[in-house]
């Protein structure tokens, strides 16, 4: 298949391309530089709100990943409008190019997150779920509401709800290794806030199985099976590194130093589970948290 793919300089997005070329299909690259001759690449400018349609022509797939990384400075007003445009303002530019060609994909995963859901205690959360209250519960439903054009279009539209990904090359885990290794790690708060996670390979192949099953489409939940509270977390982690885990980061500390980032992404409860992967007989290579951990961390 002839797929492309944007936010290919990220973490995700540039594991994604390794897969897909390993298993021989031609991966374009959706990029904001100017082209190189022969390098599968194609210009997009969201900010400008441009990009080479014609160039889109006679894709079988489309994956859209780009976005601001929400982890990297305080939630100031300005940073927050930045996460909030840079994904719906990129991705209603994919679904107005998408729904203008005369050789539309087949197929486009959207990348949404289970802050979709907004912070719902121990409440078990499906696809079929409503979405929650906060900003990023609003984000991400304007995020995913920018992809109607293409499904005017009568292209497949699948909405990627990701939870915490797992990787020691970035993101959450390769933060907090550093400090469980010095045996200062532990739960953050109460502890008792759900996480939901998969794996950077599991993620991976979620996306090849949603590109694949024709039966998908709407929300699809990439998580792994089995969503543990912060505690159990901290403790596995703890166990997996050798190390304790008995040092809590109290959450008026947290809400102190990050704001509003620690309410709405560190304490925050989102127990997702993945019921239209289960339902479309999908094979985590990593469901179990201690498994993953040690597949990642000890190998």
């Amino acid at each position: 298949m002839r797929i492309l793919v944007s936010g290919t300089s990220g973490l995700v997005g540039s594991a994604l391309v390794r897969r897909l070329e390993g298993e021989g299909h031609e991966a374009v690259r959706l990029v904001r530089h100017e082209p190189q001759p022969g390098a599968g690449e194609i210009f997009w400018n969201p900010k400008g709100e441009s990009i080479d349609r014609a160039e889109l022509e006679g894709l079988d797939a489309v994956v859209h990943l780009a976005g601001e990384n929400i982890a990297t400075g305080k939630w100031t007003q300005a940073k927050k409008d930045l996460i909030r445009d840079s994904r719906v303002r990129g991705t209603r530019l994919i679904a107005r190019a998408l729904g203008r060609l005369n050789r539309p994909p087949s197929v486009w995963v959207s990348a949404s997150a289970i802050g979709f859901y907004g912070n719902r205690g121990a409440d078990i959360l499906t696809e079929r779920s409503a979405v929650g209250r906060g900003y990023l519960a609003e984000t991400c439903q304007e995020w995913e509401a920018a992809t109607e054009q293409a499904r005017h279009k009568g292209i497949r539209v699948v909405l990627l709800r990701i939870g915490l990904v797992l990787t020691p090359q970035g993101g959450a885990l390769a933060k907090l290794v550093p400090p469980f290794r010095l045996g200062l790690g532990g739960p953050l708060g109460s502890g008792r806030q759900y996480m939901s996670w998969i794996t950077l390979e599991d993620l991976v192949g979620v996306m090849l199985h949603a590109i694949k099953t024709g039966s998908i489409q709407g929300p699809l939940n990439a998580v792994s099976p089995q969503p543990v509270m912060n505690k159990e977390f901290s403790r596995v982690l703890g166990r997996v590194l050798f190390r304790p885990a008995l040092l809590p980061a109290p959450a008026f500390m947290l809400r102190l130093l990050l704001g509003e980032f620690a309410d709405e992404i560190l304490l925050a409860s989102t127990r997702v589970k993945p019921a239209r992967l289960e339902e479309t007989a999908y094979r985590f290579q990593h469901p179990d948290l201690e498994e993953a951990l040690r597949h990642l961390l000890t190998k």
